[in-house]
């Protein structure tokens, strides 16, 4: 942003983003997908030493553990800042993880369908656990391996509720929740396709993905509340992503009600 630009500029610039008309200024000839150039991985890699932690079925897990029809959620949807003490099963975690991030067809290499729409079905987004209180996990930090319904192990902390929180600008109910959801974008995926009116777009799977997470929640007796303020270098750190090619761009604690 130039110096001395006047406040109704600056305003004019940040409402183009949330506009399309880029798409007409765009080459879309010279995307690296028109080039013929290797499609992004549709999930990032993880060391092959790590600990991996299976999780039960998907799809099994969220039919069993929903307490309410989708009518009923949509209904009863609210942000939920107070949880109680009781502990998330590793089962509803996987139901949590599987509406919001889970695979159910891979189509290609480059490919897959998910529980989410997607712009181009590009799916940038990596999904972060900072486990506190969830019965069968150690206390710790965990990603979510989609196409193997997997958590790897990243690190075990008993402080990583506080950690969390303090990355979420001091906002205490974090600390209190027994999961928070962290969504990072990788957006070369998404940029593979749609060059600069890529990033539009991921702000709004984002979306996408944080609503499921709020549905399948109501439907299992649990809670959550997004957050979009956040101090964007302390998250990026505790998730020890570089903050340039990977970054979090959405939060979302949960906690049983």
């Amino acid at each position: 942003m130039q110096a001395g630009r006047k406040p109704h500029e600056k305003l004019e610039e940040y409402r183009y983003f949330l506009k399309d008309s880029i798409r007409q200024e765009i080459n879309f000839t010279q995307t690296a997908q028109s080039r013929r150039l290797p499609a992004p991985s549709l999930q990032k890699p993880s060391p092959e030493d790590a600990v991996r932690i299976d999780l039960p079925e998907g799809p099994r897990s969220l039919q069993h553990c929903c307490r309410a029809p989708v009518g009923e959620a949509i209904m009863e949807r609210e942000s939920v800042r107070f949880y109680s003490d009781e502990a998330l099963t590793l089962e509803e975690l996987s139901a949590l993880l599987w509406a919001t991030q889970g695979v159910r067809h891979v189509l290609s290499e480059e490919c897959a369908l998910r529980t989410v729409p997607s712009a181009g079905a590009r799916h940038s987004f990596e999904t972060y656990i900072a486990a506190q209180n969830v019965k069968g996990l150690q206390a710790g930090l965990y990603r979510y391996l989609p196409l193997e319904h997997q958590l790897v192990q990243l690190f075990v902390d008993e402080l990583i509720g506080i950690k969390a929180a303090r990355a979420c600008m001091d906002q205490r109910f974090v600390a209190g929740a027994a999961a928070t959801f962290f969504w990072t974008t990788i957006p070369e995926r998404m940029e593979w396709r749609y060059g600069l009116a890529a990033h539009k777009v991921i702000a709004l799977d984002a979306g996408h993905v944080c609503q499921n997470l709020y549905l399948a929640c109501t439907a299992l007796g649990a809670g959550t509340c997004a957050i979009a303020a956040y101090d964007q270098t302390e998250c990026d750190r505790l998730l020890g992503v570089d903050g340039d090619e990977e970054f979090t761009v959405y939060i979302s604690p949960v906690g049983k009600v």
